[in-house]
Order: structure tokens, then C-alpha cells, then sequence
């Protein structure tokens, strides 16, 4: 592989990586409900999800998946059907 293959490929991996889901703070979901969701939708371990769900409550939102749009949009939908706020950025 060339020294111009590699950065290419560096290059095409980290576009993929920049799409975000953004999960944000609401006034209805309980830390047991995102935490559950969160292991189930995006695959995070338990210690994950429930700092993720501390962080929402304090910070208003937090990053809880990236990578590729086509891996993140059903993850999203998933959070968005079990009633969080959430979008793909």
C-alpha cells in the first residue's frame, strides 16, 4: 500500500467517525429508563450508559454513539421510539 493509499484511507475512516448521536436532557425519562435504553440502543455497558445519563442531566447532552451515519440512524430511531430526545449531528 502507498504512503497516499494510507492517508486516503485515514482520511475516508475518520469522515466516517464524525457523525455524532447527541442524546439530550428532558423533564420526563427516568436515569433507569435512559440507562436501559441506552444499553440497549447503542450497545454501551452499564458503567457507560449511566454516565452518559449523568451527564445529560447535568450538561444537557452528551455524545453517546459516533461512527458511520448508517450504523448510528437505526440507533437512533431506537432512542427516539423508546422516548428520549435525540438526533444525528
Amino acid at each position: 500500500m502507498s504512503t497516499q493509499e494510507e492517508v486516503l484511507e485515514k482520511v475516508e475512516t475518520k469522515v466516517d467517525k464524525e457523525n455524532e448521536i447527541v442524546l439530550y436532557n428532558d423533564d420526563y425519562n427516568t436515569f433507569d429508563h435512559v440507562i436501559e435504553t441506552l444499553i440497549y440502543a447503542c450497545d454501551h455497558t452499564p458503567e457507560q450508559a449511566e454516565q452518559c445519563s449523568i451527564l445529560v442531566h447535568y450538561k444537557g447532552k452528551c455524545t453517546v454513539k459516533t461512527g458511520a451515519f448508517d450504523d448510528l440512524k437505526p440507533r437512533c430511531s431506537k432512542l427516539l421510539d423508546a422516548g428520549l430526545s435525540a438526533e444525528i449531528v
